[in-house]
């Protein structure tokens, strides 16, 4: 059914880029690992996929654990090309975090972290860059009244610019802000814009609310039709005519004829195929964002590159995927069911954003 038509332009774009996503997806290079360090977090996101406490019942994985998968992928691969992001939770809760590291940094992995920002300090950012720190994402996810909603504390966004403006004065760091765009947020952004700019930010990745953990029934976080298509302009709008910030859309979903106008590159799921994670139990998984159980495995009685070589054929083989709206859509071709953080443990998918950006 060609429900969601093409330019003939942009099929032939995406022609020749899903050949070259087969082959990747036949090689499937570890390029990307995903350390789940904690559960902990200071804050109460209303979106939280993992919902975090300051508290967890889990505790935080010994650094030893994941260092031991570490050795294992070394013994396989270049470790200089696996880059490790300590995610959680947040990672700032650890008080070794630098210690995990340092001892990353040395067996040869170039590492970063995901942060709220809510713990980071000067003294605390000189550790982590002494530790080998090489990237940052900082969580922004609107404008004071805004961000301070979304993350249910006062201080949230006063401690997060103040982190973001640390991360300027360091040349030599790579980092990024990501804004998890919702219903309050979409028609502030070009004053947020304008702030991050101000502040010396060059690079954002804007996201959208799936509907898992907290969020799922939080209407407030989902955008309408009428919003995704406003998101959508202004994000091509100002990758066209403003240099001074480089805005991508994330890998949330195909976004049909906006493909290669709101990204770097056309939409691609890398879960499973260059994108790996070791979750806080030990479980082997893809992108943390996946809260389905599509776990291949755990570090506990699993040799972990053998799992990588051998299993994540629900990842790498999507056809299981058309099922629902998938069945008969036309542009399953190039979506392949779309990210896997938008399926759930029957493997129905939970949100399209193709067809929200396509609804009336």
């Amino acid at each position: 059914m060609n429900k969601y038509p093409l330019s003939l332009r942009r099929r032939l774009a995406l022609e020749a880029w899903r050949l070259n996503e087969k082959q990747r997806i036949k090689e499937h290079p570890l390029r990307q690992l995903f350390w789940e360090c904690t559960l902990r977090c200071n804050l109460n996101c209303r979106h939280c996929g993992s919902d975090c406490k300051t508290e967890s019942s889990q505790p935080d994985m010994p650094k030893e654990d994941f260092l031991r998968v570490l050795d294992n992928i070394a013994a396989k691969t270049n470790p200089n090309k696996v880059f490790i992001v300590i995610t959680g939770g947040e990672p700032l809760m650890r008080a070794d975090l630098e210690e995990c590291g340092h001892a990353i940094y040395k067996k040869g992995f170039p590492w970063g972290i995901v942060t709220n920002g809510l713990a980071m300090t000067p003294k605390r950012l000189k550790s982590l860059l002494a530790a080998g720190m090489h990237t940052a994402t900082v969580s922004l996810d609107g404008l004071e009244e805004e961000h301070n909603f979304m993350r249910g504390n006062p201080l949230s966004f006063q401690r997060a610019t103040a982190a973001i403006k640390m991360m300027t004065a360091e040349k030599g760091l790579i980092f990024d802000v990501v804004t998890c765009v919702n219903r309050r947020s979409i028609n502030t952004l070009d004053s947020l814009k304008e702030m991050l700019i101000s502040i010396g930010v060059k690079q954002w990745r804007l996201f959208t609310i799936f509907p898992a953990g907290r969020a799922a029934n939080d209407t407030e976080l989902q955008l309408s039709s009428e919003e995704h298509r406003q998101l959508m302009e202004f994000i091509k709008h100002n990758r066209k005519k403003d240099k001074r910030i480089k805005i991508n859309y994330c890998c949330e979903g195909f976004m049909g004829n906006y493909e290669g106008d709101i990204r770097d590159h056309f939409f691609r799921c890398q879960a499973g195929i260059s994108v790996g994670s070791v979750l806080i139990d030990g479980e082997i998984g893809a992108c943390p964002s996946i809260r389905a159980n599509y776990n291949q495995g755990n570090i506990y009685k699993d040799d972990f590159w053998t799992v990588w070589q051998n299993r994540y054929e629900p990842y790498r083989n999507r056809e299981w995927m058309r099922t629902g709206v998938c069945a008969e859509c036309n542009m399953f071709r190039y979506c392949n069911g779309n990210g896997m953080h938008l399926r759930d443990n029957e493997g129905k998918i939970l949100h399209c954003n193709l067809q929200k950006l396509y609804e009336k």
